[in-house]
């Protein structure tokens, strides 16, 4: 597991520095004695090279670690408070499907859900994922949860609040009309009244052409409420979006943002800010995952088999 591979390395480093030493105030020692320190400055020359060997044994037949691992980077990424407990606790919003929602079971699941057990995994660390409402996620980071993953787009005002993993996903907002809707272009939008799930994108994008917007804490209520007629329009990242037109099919249709002019974003995962240490870890895990197929697997099994 990567966490132990990495305390593996600090370990070997710290055995050959303190050989090292050892060896060194011998020979200090050997310079005001007799003739008889040579053999025992021998002797302390080959206890070195066994240990040291011993010790490249031990880190090669139990844990292997990549040569090109940047050894501060290495230093900081056992460090982090996050992982201290040997829990991560994961928050979400399960209301945005495939990405996360409430399984058959009562569990929440999805493509975040396993991208996050499988990087537990990974670190050696039990997962927790704690569900609740998608505007609470950001300021909950470093209080109640430890990480955040719901489809949340990296934005420069959530900079401001948290760090970001490296991006795992593109996406981009998609408008969801009735049936027999006419509303096909930005234009279109204006004055409107637009569905939005509270915190989103689409609720920041939704500000831009109207003052009528509507927040919800759960999507699906917002698309309920557009088949009723009590808005027009509802903007939500493009896999909500499909999922919702095939579960409402007949009553709405999805609309690429394109059309719209809406540009494409990035997902991440959320971490507390300035923690370097967790930040490595996970994207060291993520890294993994990625060479090893595993990231490819739950893309087909949560996202391109919708």
């Amino acid at each position: 597991m990567l966490i132990l591979k990495i305390k593996l390395k600090i370990m070997k480093k710290v055995l050959a520095a303190v050989v090292t030493m050892a060896m060194t105030m011998s020979l200090l020692t050997a310079c005001g004695s007799t003739a008889a320190s040579t053999d025992e400055a021998a002797e302390t020359t080959e206890a070195t090279e066994a240990t040291e060997a011993s010790a490249d044994e031990t880190a090669e037949a139990e844990t292997p670690v990549e040569e090109a691992a940047d050894e501060a980077e290495v230093a900081e990424a056992v460090q982090s408070e996050a992982l201290a407990d040997g829990v991560l606790t994961v928050g979400t919003n399960a209301e945005f499907p495939p990405f996360e929602y409430v399984d058959d079971n009562g569990e929440a699941d999805g493509f975040d859900m396993a991208l996050c057990k499988a990087i537990g995994e990974k670190l050696g660390v039990e997962v927790k994922i704690e569900n609740m409402e998608f505007a609470s996620l950001v300021s909950s980071i470093g209080s109640k949860i430890d990480i955040a993953a719901a489809g949340m787009t990296v934005t420069d005002e959530r900079k401001e609040s948290v760090d970001f993993s490296n991006p795992y996903y593109e996406a981009v907002q998609y408008v969801i009309v009735s049936a027999d809707s006419d509303i096909a272009t930005a234009d279109d939008l204006k004055d409107k009244t637009i569905g939005v799930q509270l915190g989103t994108t689409g609720d920041f994008i939704a500000e831009e052409y109207t003052s009528n917007v509507a927040q919800y804490n759960k999507a699906v209520d917002a698309v309920n409420d557009l088949v009723n007629g009590k808005v027009d329009v509802v903007i939500i990242d493009k896999n909500p979006a499909l999922v919702f037109e095939t579960k409402f099919e007949g009553k709405v249709k999805a609309i690429e943002g394109a059309q719209f002019g809406f540009e494409t974003e990035e997902y991440a995962i959320a971490l507390p800010k300035g923690d370097t240490a967790l930040a490595d870890a996970v994207n060291g895990a993520v890294d993994e995952l990625k060479a090893d197929g595993t990231f490819d697997e739950l893309v087909k099994t949560y996202i391109e088999a919708e």
